[in-house]
């Protein structure tokens, strides 16, 4: 004897089965509670950066102000950047989300004029590359940007494992578009970003954000933990966006010294002998990364690899 029971029953018997993926589930916020938390989020964030910038820039705390954000897309933000730029890719909050910092070369060397004591301002000429000490200030104040946006992200009533949150850069370049923070169709916020001293002076910066990313940067933001491990850094290595961004390697054939009287006595035509290493090092930056042995490929000048530091030779 077989007994059907009615949907209903069984459809409510199965409901306490069913486990459904928190981030799918979870509601977003409404209009109204976006405009709030974003509110919030800009007094915070203007709070937090002045103070930062008090000890970067010289003279009394600079105010801060950022404007209400532009819906537009990821190409018309990298249009408006332009395509020399001192642009910064910072990591911001517990689950890591990147956020896009960019400031123009003439306007990041007159903060470093300013932070110098000077009355910082840009130059009528554009400069052909940014100066090592603007670069330096570049790193610092997109430094505090990561960290402003971390913690406005807390709001005030933060628990205690939100507030030792900090926020970094993961890497910086002139193409906004290299960093690849986003697609060029992706839907972006971008913010208008003003630093000022006194009343005639200010200094424009941009911040952009994806849309989908804000909400999990605002207060009261629920943030999931992801059960995933974490990439090894040979797996990072291949993630996009980094495996795409060039890196500069150097094969050092020959290093020698000379004297500073030899070297002010330099003049066209001096020859220096040299002798070129059997083991020749492939740097990035100031590290060694690899060794090589020095080649040809296709009528062409080539390095062997041999071995990578802590390794032996390969055969």
């Amino acid at each position: 004897m077989s007994m059907e029971l009615p949907t209903e029953t069984v459809l409510a018997g199965a409901r306490p089965l069913a486990q459904h993926c928190e981030q799918l589930a979870a509601r977003g916020p409404r209009p109204e509670e976006r405009a709030e938390a974003l509110t919030l989020w800009r007094r915070e964030f203007t709070r937090a950066l002045s103070q930062d910038l008090e000890g970067l820039l010289a003279g009394d705390r600079p105010g801060v102000t950022i404007d209400e954000p532009e819906m537009i897309s990821g190409s018309e933000v990298f249009s408006r950047i332009g395509p020399v730029a001192a642009n910064s890719l910072l990591r911001c909050g517990i689950d890591e989300r990147t956020v896009l910092f960019s400031i123009d070369w003439p306007t990041a060397i007159a903060l470093t004029d300013r932070s110098f004591g000077g009355e910082g301002v840009p130059g009528k000429e554009p400069p052909e590359q940014l100066p090592r000490s603007a670069a330096l200030l570049v790193d610092q104040l997109s430094a505090s940007i990561a960290q402003a946006i971390t913690r406005a992200g807390i709001g005030e009533a933060g628990d205690l494992e939100a507030t030792t949150l900090t926020g970094d850069v993961i890497v910086r370049s002139e193409s906004a578009s290299r960093l690849k923070p986003f697609g060029p169709d992706c839907n972006c916020q971008l913010f208008s970003l003003r630093i000022l001293a006194g009343k005639d002076k200010h200094w424009d910066a941009l911040i952009a954000v994806p849309d989908e990313t804000l909400d999990a940067l605002l207060p009261g933001a629920k943030t999931v933990k992801s059960d995933r491990p974490a990439a090894s850094p040979e797996q990072a290595a291949r993630t996009a966006p980094f495996s795409g961004i060039p890196l500069g390697l150097g094969a050092v054939l020959a290093e020698f010294e000379l004297s500073l009287n030899r070297l002010d006595d330099l003049a066209p035509g001096d020859q220096i002998p040299l002798s070129v290493a059997r083991d020749i090092p492939l740097r990035l930056g100031d590290e060694i990364i690899a060794h090589g042995s020095l080649g040809s490929l296709e009528d062409r000048m080539a390095v062997r690899i041999t071995r990578f530091p802590d390794q032996g030779a390969l055969s």
